[in-house]
Protein backbone atom coordinates (compact mmCIF):
# COMPACT_ATOMS: atom_id res chain seq x y z
CA UNK A 1 0.00 0.00 0.00
CA UNK A 2 1.27 3.47 -0.93
CA UNK A 3 0.77 5.81 2.02
CA UNK A 4 -0.52 9.32 1.22
CA UNK A 5 -0.22 12.63 3.07
CA UNK A 6 -2.80 15.27 2.20
CA UNK A 7 -2.17 19.02 2.07
CA UNK A 8 -5.46 20.93 2.32
CA UNK A 9 -8.35 18.90 3.72
CA UNK A 10 -11.31 20.51 1.92
CA UNK A 11 -14.02 19.04 -0.27
CA UNK A 12 -11.79 17.53 -2.95
CA UNK A 13 -9.35 16.11 -0.40
CA UNK A 14 -12.26 14.42 1.33
CA UNK A 15 -13.29 12.94 -2.00
CA UNK A 16 -9.77 11.61 -2.61
CA UNK A 17 -9.62 10.18 0.90
CA UNK A 18 -12.93 8.36 0.54
CA UNK A 19 -11.83 6.80 -2.75
CA UNK A 20 -8.40 5.55 -1.73
CA UNK A 21 -9.99 2.46 -0.21
CA UNK A 22 -11.36 1.52 -3.65
CA UNK A 23 -7.94 1.57 -5.28
CA UNK A 24 -6.54 -1.44 -3.47
CA UNK A 25 -3.13 0.25 -3.50
CA UNK A 26 -3.34 3.56 -1.59
CA UNK A 27 -4.02 4.62 1.98
CA UNK A 28 -4.26 8.16 3.40
CA UNK A 29 -2.42 8.46 6.72
CA UNK A 30 -1.79 12.17 7.42
CA UNK A 31 -3.16 15.65 6.80
CA UNK A 32 -1.86 19.22 6.99
CA UNK A 33 -4.10 22.29 6.83
CA UNK A 34 -3.81 25.89 8.00
CA UNK A 35 -7.37 25.63 9.36
CA UNK A 36 -7.45 23.77 12.72
CA UNK A 37 -11.02 22.68 12.04
CA UNK A 38 -9.98 20.91 8.86
CA UNK A 39 -7.09 19.22 10.68
CA UNK A 40 -9.59 18.06 13.29
CA UNK A 41 -11.90 16.78 10.53
CA UNK A 42 -9.03 14.70 9.15
CA UNK A 43 -8.15 13.36 12.56
CA UNK A 44 -11.76 12.28 13.06
CA UNK A 45 -11.33 10.21 9.88
CA UNK A 46 -8.30 8.47 11.34
CA UNK A 47 -5.51 10.67 9.90
CA UNK A 48 -2.51 12.00 11.76
CA UNK A 49 -3.03 15.77 11.90
CA UNK A 50 -0.40 18.48 11.44
CA UNK A 51 -0.78 22.22 11.87
CA UNK A 52 2.72 23.06 10.57
CA UNK A 53 3.91 22.23 7.05
CA UNK A 54 7.49 21.62 8.22
CA UNK A 55 6.37 19.00 10.74
CA UNK A 56 4.15 17.36 8.13
CA UNK A 57 6.96 17.10 5.56
CA UNK A 58 9.51 15.96 8.14
CA UNK A 59 7.28 13.18 9.45
CA UNK A 60 8.03 10.71 6.61
CA UNK A 61 4.84 8.84 7.40
CA UNK A 62 4.01 8.67 3.69
CA UNK A 63 5.65 8.57 0.27
CA UNK A 64 3.05 10.41 -1.83
CA UNK A 65 1.63 13.89 -1.20
CA UNK A 66 -1.73 15.08 -2.49
CA UNK A 67 -1.88 18.87 -2.90
CA UNK A 68 -5.56 19.87 -2.66
CA UNK A 69 -5.32 23.53 -1.69
CA UNK A 70 -6.77 26.56 -3.50
CA UNK A 71 -5.02 27.00 -6.84
CA UNK A 72 -2.72 29.86 -5.82
CA UNK A 73 -0.88 27.56 -3.36
CA UNK A 74 -0.30 24.67 -5.77
CA UNK A 75 3.19 25.65 -6.92
CA UNK A 76 4.66 26.36 -3.48
CA UNK A 77 3.17 23.25 -1.84
CA UNK A 78 4.16 20.99 -4.73
CA UNK A 79 7.75 22.22 -4.87
CA UNK A 80 8.11 21.94 -1.09
CA UNK A 81 6.83 18.36 -1.11
CA UNK A 82 9.05 17.34 -4.03
CA UNK A 83 12.13 18.85 -2.40
CA UNK A 84 11.28 17.02 0.82
CA UNK A 85 11.56 13.76 -1.12
CA UNK A 86 7.93 12.91 -1.88
CA UNK A 87 6.05 12.04 -5.05
CA UNK A 88 3.23 14.55 -5.71
CA UNK A 89 -0.26 14.49 -7.14
CA UNK A 90 -1.60 18.04 -7.49
CA UNK A 91 -5.21 19.02 -7.94
CA UNK A 92 -6.17 20.86 -11.12
CA UNK A 93 -5.51 23.39 -12.49
CA UNK A 94 -1.88 22.57 -11.93
CA UNK A 95 -0.82 26.21 -11.50
CA UNK A 96 -1.82 29.83 -12.03
CA UNK A 97 0.24 30.10 -15.23
CA UNK A 98 2.74 28.27 -17.42
CA UNK A 99 5.77 29.79 -15.65
CA UNK A 100 4.67 28.29 -12.32
CA UNK A 101 4.17 24.93 -13.99
CA UNK A 102 7.72 24.99 -15.33
CA UNK A 103 9.03 25.53 -11.79
CA UNK A 104 7.07 22.47 -10.63
CA UNK A 105 8.32 20.31 -13.49
CA UNK A 106 11.91 21.46 -12.88
CA UNK A 107 11.62 20.51 -9.19
CA UNK A 108 10.25 17.06 -10.10
CA UNK A 109 13.08 16.45 -12.57
CA UNK A 110 15.68 17.73 -10.11
CA UNK A 111 14.38 15.52 -7.31
CA UNK A 112 13.65 12.46 -9.46
CA UNK A 113 10.09 12.17 -8.20
CA UNK A 114 6.70 11.58 -9.78
CA UNK A 115 4.70 14.76 -10.34
CA UNK A 116 1.31 14.64 -12.00
CA UNK A 117 -2.11 16.29 -11.87
CA UNK A 118 -5.56 14.94 -11.06
CA UNK A 119 -7.06 15.23 -14.56
CA UNK A 120 -9.63 12.65 -13.50
CA UNK A 121 -12.20 13.52 -16.16
CA UNK A 122 -10.23 11.58 -18.75
CA UNK A 123 -12.03 8.66 -17.12
CA UNK A 124 -15.54 10.20 -17.40
CA UNK A 125 -17.89 7.78 -19.14
CA UNK A 126 -19.35 10.45 -21.47
CA UNK A 127 -15.87 11.42 -22.69
CA UNK A 128 -14.81 7.80 -23.19
CA UNK A 129 -17.98 7.09 -25.19
CA UNK A 130 -17.35 10.03 -27.53
CA UNK A 131 -13.65 9.25 -27.87
CA UNK A 132 -14.35 5.63 -28.77
CA UNK A 133 -17.09 6.57 -31.27
CA UNK A 134 -14.67 8.90 -33.07
CA UNK A 135 -11.79 6.40 -32.97
CA UNK A 136 -14.08 3.67 -34.32
CA UNK A 137 -14.99 5.89 -37.29
CA UNK A 138 -18.67 6.11 -36.38
CA UNK A 139 -18.93 9.70 -37.68
CA UNK A 140 -16.09 9.53 -40.19
CA UNK A 141 -13.58 12.35 -40.08
CA UNK A 142 -14.94 14.92 -37.58
CA UNK A 143 -14.97 18.58 -38.55
CA UNK A 144 -16.56 20.03 -35.41
CA UNK A 145 -16.69 18.86 -31.79
CA UNK A 146 -18.77 20.66 -29.16
CA UNK A 147 -18.17 19.96 -25.47
CA UNK A 148 -20.62 21.75 -23.18
CA UNK A 149 -21.21 21.90 -19.41
CA UNK A 150 -24.13 24.00 -18.16
CA UNK A 151 -25.30 24.47 -14.60
CA UNK A 152 -28.38 26.34 -13.44
CA UNK A 153 -27.46 27.41 -9.89
CA UNK A 154 -25.48 30.52 -10.80
CA UNK A 155 -23.06 30.00 -7.93
CA UNK A 156 -19.34 29.50 -7.46
CA UNK A 157 -18.38 27.59 -4.33
CA UNK A 158 -16.04 29.10 -1.73
CA UNK A 159 -12.62 30.33 -2.86
CA UNK A 160 -13.46 29.55 -6.51
CA UNK A 161 -15.30 32.88 -6.65
CA UNK A 162 -12.12 34.89 -6.02
CA UNK A 163 -9.47 35.89 -8.54
CA UNK A 164 -6.56 35.79 -6.09
CA UNK A 165 -7.23 32.10 -5.43
CA UNK A 166 -7.34 31.20 -9.11
CA UNK A 167 -11.11 30.93 -9.27
CA UNK A 168 -13.42 30.99 -12.26
CA UNK A 169 -14.88 28.44 -14.63
CA UNK A 170 -11.99 28.39 -17.10
CA UNK A 171 -9.71 27.17 -14.32
CA UNK A 172 -12.34 25.02 -12.60
CA UNK A 173 -14.11 23.20 -15.45
CA UNK A 174 -12.32 24.49 -18.55
CA UNK A 175 -9.07 22.80 -17.56
CA UNK A 176 -10.85 19.43 -17.68
CA UNK A 177 -12.62 19.97 -20.98
CA UNK A 178 -9.49 21.37 -22.66
CA UNK A 179 -7.54 18.33 -21.43
CA UNK A 180 -10.21 16.02 -22.87
CA UNK A 181 -10.11 17.67 -26.29
CA UNK A 182 -6.31 17.76 -26.48
CA UNK A 183 -6.12 14.12 -25.38
CA UNK A 184 -8.60 13.15 -28.09
CA UNK A 185 -7.24 15.31 -30.96
CA UNK A 186 -3.54 14.59 -31.51
CA UNK A 187 -2.57 17.62 -33.58
CA UNK A 188 -1.45 21.21 -32.89
CA UNK A 189 -3.86 23.96 -31.90
CA UNK A 190 -3.25 26.93 -34.24
CA UNK A 191 -5.91 29.45 -33.17
CA UNK A 192 -7.62 30.22 -29.83
CA UNK A 193 -10.66 32.45 -29.36
CA UNK A 194 -12.43 32.95 -26.04
CA UNK A 195 -15.31 35.02 -24.69
CA UNK A 196 -15.80 35.32 -20.92
CA UNK A 197 -18.53 36.75 -18.71
CA UNK A 198 -19.03 37.36 -15.01
CA UNK A 199 -22.79 36.84 -14.96
CA UNK A 200 -23.36 36.25 -11.24
CA UNK A 201 -19.79 36.26 -9.89
CA UNK A 202 -18.13 39.72 -10.01
CA UNK A 203 -14.45 38.76 -9.67
CA UNK A 204 -14.11 35.77 -12.00
CA UNK A 205 -15.62 34.17 -15.09
CA UNK A 206 -18.71 32.07 -14.43
CA UNK A 207 -19.39 31.68 -18.17
CA UNK A 208 -17.03 31.21 -21.09
CA UNK A 209 -17.09 30.04 -24.68
CA UNK A 210 -13.82 28.80 -26.17
CA UNK A 211 -13.02 27.88 -29.79
CA UNK A 212 -9.91 25.88 -30.66
CA UNK A 213 -8.88 25.48 -34.28
CA UNK A 214 -6.55 22.59 -35.02
CA UNK A 215 -4.00 22.32 -37.80
CA UNK A 216 -6.24 20.13 -39.95
CA UNK A 217 -9.11 22.64 -39.75
CA UNK A 218 -11.04 20.70 -37.10
CA UNK A 219 -12.85 23.12 -34.79
CA UNK A 220 -13.54 22.32 -31.13
CA UNK A 221 -15.96 24.43 -29.10
CA UNK A 222 -16.00 24.36 -25.30
CA UNK A 223 -18.75 26.15 -23.39
CA UNK A 224 -19.21 26.33 -19.62
CA UNK A 225 -21.76 28.34 -17.68
CA UNK A 226 -23.17 28.30 -14.14
CA UNK A 227 -26.43 30.15 -14.94
CA UNK A 228 -27.90 28.39 -17.98
CA UNK A 229 -31.42 27.31 -17.09
CA UNK A 230 -31.88 25.13 -20.16
CA UNK A 231 -28.66 23.25 -20.94
CA UNK A 232 -27.30 22.35 -24.35
CA UNK A 233 -26.37 18.74 -25.17
CA UNK A 234 -23.28 17.57 -23.32
CA UNK A 235 -21.51 16.58 -26.59
CA UNK A 236 -22.31 17.25 -30.24
CA UNK A 237 -19.99 15.99 -32.99
CA UNK A 238 -20.34 16.34 -36.76
CA UNK A 239 -18.25 14.25 -39.13
CA UNK A 240 -18.09 13.47 -42.82
CA UNK A 241 -20.17 10.31 -42.33
CA UNK A 242 -22.47 11.11 -39.45
CA UNK A 243 -23.42 13.12 -36.37
CA UNK A 244 -23.10 12.19 -32.70
CA UNK A 245 -25.41 13.49 -30.00
CA UNK A 246 -24.74 12.75 -26.33
CA UNK A 247 -27.44 14.60 -24.47
CA UNK A 248 -26.68 14.54 -20.77
CA UNK A 249 -24.75 13.13 -17.81
CA UNK A 250 -26.66 9.87 -18.19
CA UNK A 251 -25.00 9.45 -21.62
CA UNK A 252 -28.25 9.15 -23.53
CA UNK A 253 -27.97 9.83 -27.26
CA UNK A 254 -27.11 8.23 -30.58
CA UNK A 255 -25.09 8.41 -33.77
CA UNK A 256 -27.04 9.41 -36.88
CA UNK A 257 -26.07 8.17 -40.34
CA UNK A 258 -27.42 9.10 -43.75
CA UNK A 259 -28.08 6.34 -46.29
CA UNK A 260 -27.63 8.82 -49.15
CA UNK A 261 -24.65 11.16 -49.08
CA UNK A 262 -25.66 13.03 -52.22
CA UNK A 263 -28.94 14.85 -52.82
CA UNK A 264 -30.95 12.26 -54.70
CA UNK A 265 -34.30 13.94 -54.06
CA UNK A 266 -35.72 17.32 -54.96
CA UNK A 267 -36.13 19.34 -51.76
CA UNK A 268 -39.29 21.28 -51.44
CA UNK A 269 -39.80 24.63 -49.81
CA UNK A 270 -41.01 24.01 -46.27
CA UNK A 271 -43.18 26.59 -44.56
CA UNK A 272 -42.31 26.95 -40.87
CA UNK A 273 -43.58 29.38 -38.23
CA UNK A 274 -40.32 31.27 -38.63
CA UNK A 275 -40.65 31.45 -42.39
CA UNK A 276 -40.02 29.33 -45.51
CA UNK A 277 -36.83 27.34 -46.09
CA UNK A 278 -35.52 25.04 -48.80
CA UNK A 279 -31.85 24.63 -48.00
CA UNK A 280 -32.60 23.63 -44.43
CA UNK A 281 -35.60 21.44 -45.22
CA UNK A 282 -35.34 18.11 -43.35
CA UNK A 283 -34.12 14.99 -45.10
CA UNK A 284 -36.70 12.30 -45.83
CA UNK A 285 -36.84 10.05 -42.76
CA UNK A 286 -36.06 6.97 -44.80
CA UNK A 287 -32.60 8.36 -45.60
CA UNK A 288 -31.57 8.51 -41.91
CA UNK A 289 -30.72 5.81 -39.40
CA UNK A 290 -29.79 5.85 -35.73
CA UNK A 291 -27.01 3.78 -34.18
CA UNK A 292 -26.49 3.29 -30.43
CA UNK A 293 -23.54 4.92 -28.73
CA UNK A 294 -20.64 2.63 -27.77
CA UNK A 295 -20.90 0.90 -24.40
CA UNK A 296 -17.97 1.81 -22.19
CA UNK A 297 -17.64 2.65 -18.50
CA UNK A 298 -15.04 4.91 -16.92
CA UNK A 299 -13.72 4.78 -13.36
CA UNK A 300 -11.85 7.68 -11.77
CA UNK A 301 -10.01 5.20 -9.52
CA UNK A 302 -7.98 4.18 -12.57
CA UNK A 303 -6.11 7.48 -12.21
CA UNK A 304 -4.84 6.46 -8.77
CA UNK A 305 -4.01 2.97 -9.96
CA UNK A 306 -1.79 4.44 -12.67
CA UNK A 307 -0.04 6.70 -10.14
CA UNK A 308 0.67 3.70 -7.92
CA UNK A 309 1.94 1.65 -10.87
CA UNK A 310 4.28 4.48 -11.94
CA UNK A 311 5.74 4.76 -8.43
CA UNK A 312 6.26 0.97 -8.44
CA UNK A 313 7.91 1.11 -11.87
CA UNK A 314 5.19 -0.95 -13.58
CA UNK A 315 3.59 1.60 -15.93
CA UNK A 316 4.22 4.87 -17.72
CA UNK A 317 2.71 8.09 -16.41
CA UNK A 318 -0.63 8.77 -18.13
CA UNK A 319 -0.93 12.49 -17.29
CA UNK A 320 2.41 13.69 -18.65
CA UNK A 321 4.30 16.94 -18.16
CA UNK A 322 4.00 17.80 -21.84
CA UNK A 323 0.23 17.34 -21.70
CA UNK A 324 0.09 19.65 -18.68
CA UNK A 325 2.11 22.23 -20.61
CA UNK A 326 -0.30 22.14 -23.58
CA UNK A 327 -3.37 22.61 -21.40
CA UNK A 328 -1.82 25.50 -19.50
CA UNK A 329 -0.69 27.22 -22.71
CA UNK A 330 -4.22 26.97 -24.14
CA UNK A 331 -5.63 28.46 -20.92
CA UNK A 332 -3.17 31.36 -21.10
CA UNK A 333 -4.09 31.98 -24.75
CA UNK A 334 -7.79 31.87 -23.80
CA UNK A 335 -7.31 34.55 -21.12
CA UNK A 336 -5.34 36.64 -23.64
CA UNK A 337 -8.08 36.29 -26.25
CA UNK A 338 -10.85 37.21 -23.81
CA UNK A 339 -8.95 40.31 -22.66
CA UNK A 340 -8.05 41.49 -26.18
CA UNK A 341 -11.38 40.39 -27.74
CA UNK A 342 -9.43 38.89 -30.63
CA UNK A 343 -8.37 35.38 -31.50
CA UNK A 344 -4.77 34.42 -30.74
CA UNK A 345 -2.56 32.65 -33.27
CA UNK A 346 -0.61 29.87 -31.57
CA UNK A 347 1.05 26.54 -32.18
CA UNK A 348 0.40 24.39 -29.13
Amino acid sequence: MIKVGIIGYGGMAGYHHSNYSRTGCMEAVAVYDIDPERVKAGEEKGLKGFSALEDFLNSHLFELVLVATPNNFHRDMTVAALEAGYHVVCEKPVAMNAAELEEMIAAANRCGKLFTVHQNRRWDTDFLVVKKAIEDGMVGKPYTIENCVHGAGGVMHGWRAYKVAGGGMLFDWGVHLIDQILYMVKEPVVDVWCHMDSVRTPEVDDYFKLNLEFESGLNAQIEVGTYCLSPKPRWYVNGMEGSLLLKDWECSGCVIHASQDAMEWEPEVVQTKAGPTRTMAPRPKETLSELPLPKIEGDWVDFYRNVAAVIQGKEKQLITHEELRRVMKVIEAAFQSAESRHSVKVRI
